[in-house]
């Protein structure tokens, strides 16, 4: 009984309640909501994409890297290469396994991380930020 006292008094402290928690898709069924990040769309492979302007970057999830392991080996396509939805264009090799990693949208190669190839270890350190893969101009807003 105290316990739960407890726990209800901080969530009211917290500011949280059911009615107040965000409505997530089944898309994000698998990811925590600790782990879905404002401003990202995610696929169900674990690939996200931010959209800035013109322009989407692509990388893969924290969910994805923690369950790979170690990052020991980036396999990225040239700039200036194109992408499709739901088909690999590259690889992540670790200490565990490579994993091909989809794209989740269609459009033109416009840049490509090439601090990954010195430094695969940037998408177990920061998946979000210095660890991204590929910026992609689509070709089909809609996805």
């Amino acid at each position: 009984m105290a316990l739960r006292m407890w726990a209800s008094s901080t969530a009211k402290a917290l500011r949280l309640s059911s009615a107040t928690r965000p409505h997530f898709s089944p898309l994000f069924r698998c990811f925590s909501s600790a782990a879905v990040l404002d401003g990202l769309k995610y696929a169900n492979s674990h690939e996200w994409v931010k959209h800035e302007g013109s322009v989407a970057t692509i990388g893969i999830t924290d969910h994805a890297q923690d369950h790979l392991g170690e990052v020991v080996f980036v396999d990225l396509p040239e700039a200036g290469g194109s992408v499709t939805k739901a088909t690999s264009f590259g690889a992540v090799e670790s200490v565990k396994a490579t994993s091909d990693v989809n794209s989740p949208i269609s459009g033109e190669i416009v840049e490509v991380n090439s601090k990954l190839t010195e430094t695969p270890g940037l998408i177990n350190k920061s998946p979000y930020e210095d660890g991204w893969m590929i910026k992609v101009k689509p070709s089909n807003p809609s996805e």
